[in-house]
């Protein structure tokens, strides 16, 4: 399911207004954010990994375009259901 997720979802570019970010990337679903780092990688969060005020947190931030990175570093860092490198 979660290869489905990571192709079935359009990333959208993170808009950075802090400047400092190390997101470039996310994609949001209804149950689930996915995140891409500068690094290419893609971190998928789910309401069963992180939970729900997490990933719901993370959506707003996502689409402010700013602390995203932070807010991972911070709350959900280890927390994620799959990882995807390039």
């Amino acid at each position: 399911m979660e290869d489905r997720i990571y192709m079935e979802v359009g990333m959208v570019p993170y808009q950075n207004l802090s400047g400092y970010s190390g997101v470039v990337a996310y994609g949001i679903g209804a149950d689930y954010i996915l995140v891409q780092f500068d690094d290419e990688s893609i971190y998928l969060y789910t309401y069963e990994s992180a939970g729900k005020e997490h990933i719901e947190r993370m959506k707003g931030l996502a689409l402010e375009g700013i602390d995203l990175n932070r807010y991972i570093n911070q709350f959900v860092y280890k927390k994620y259901a799959r990882r995807w490198r390039d």
